[in-house]
């Protein structure tokens, strides 16, 4: 991406291109307050920034790890709100318990993939 892509705004279309998301899923992280376009066209059609695009990014990252839309929503606010207060101890303290869950979770993924690696290799072994 060069610097006038990260000014340029995106089309909805676009932005499910460059992500690998739907534009199904955008709507819907729309509608329900997860990702809201940062502008609109005068014909409604949704624009998204570089800053919106870094935002889905980090809500696809969180899909593999199992978090629910709320709990994606959770984690944005503290993201904003960090954002915002960056010295906030409520917040810093929400942010730490979040990644340390994150870790366990990414653990957790490590476990299922050593188990079938496992699998794999006896199957190979037939």
């Amino acid at each position: 991406m060069d610097a006038s892509d990260r000014v340029r705004p995106m089309q909805i279309g676009e932005l499910a291109e460059r992500t690998g998301l739907s534009i199904r899923t955008l709507r819907h992280y729309d509608e329900i307050g997860l990702l809201r376009p940062s502008a609109r066209t005068e014909g409604g059609f949704r624009l998204y920034t570089a800053d919106d695009e870094s935002r889905l990014l980090l809500i696809r990252r969180m899909k593999p790890l199992g978090y629910s839309l709320e709990q994606m929503g959770e984690l944005l606010a503290v993201v904003d709100g960090l954002a915002s207060s960056p010295d906030d101890p409520a917040l810093r303290t929400r942010f730490g318990e979040i990644r340390r869950e994150a870790a366990e979770r990414r653990d957790g993924l490590r476990r299922q993939l050593d188990a079938a690696d496992e699998f794999l290799a006896q199957l190979a072994a037939r």
